[in-house]
């Protein structure tokens, strides 16, 4: 079972960084950034970090949660945000369990050698656990900017 647009995430619980697990009914009332990403510590994912954590003030104030998710163990990602002070949580997949109800895990191919990983992805879900907006194959430079519009968006069109 994969995600749609259009309808609600079925439930989850993931292993979190700060000793949590994250549920999809404990962040309920909540908009919820939901971004995948290759590996911590890279470049393009260390961008991207800091990137929702420069904006985080402003994701607040649409009442909204961010969360990343990368098949990296949570030692990994205690590490990675402390490093770079991401305000948070950032969630160990190790099981592949959102990544496959996201359909996030793709072929490949790193210097003619193909894998399977994660391609960057976000997903934008409303305050009642509805997808309303994915984003897939996601270039870094100014994503952000472009989910925290659709945030806005969304709470215009719920205050309707």
């Amino acid at each position: 079972m994969t995600v749609e647009v259009g309808k609600k995430v079925p439930a989850f619980k993931i292993p979190a960084t700060g000793d949590q697990t994250i549920s999809l009914s404990s962040l309920k009332g909540k908009n919820i950034v939901i971004y995948f990403y290759p590996k911590d510590n890279t470049p393009g994912c260390t961008t991207e970090g800091q990137d929702f954590r420069d904006s985080m003030a402003k994701f607040k104030r649409q009442n909204c949660v961010i969360l990343g998710v990368s098949r990296d163990t949570l030692r990994t990602h205690e590490n990675f945000k402390a490093k770079h002070k991401f305000p948070f949580e950032l969630l160990a997949d190790t099981e592949e369990e959102l990544c496959n109800l996201f359909d996030v895990i793709k072929l490949k191919n790193l210097y003619g050698k193909k894998h399977l990983g994660i391609e960057r992805s976000t997903f934008l879900l409303n305050d009642k656990g509805v997808l309303k907006q994915e984003w897939r194959k996601v270039k870094v430079k100014e994503h952000v900017d472009e989910v925290l519009k659709a945030v806005k968006t969304l709470n215009k069109e719920s205050k309707k």
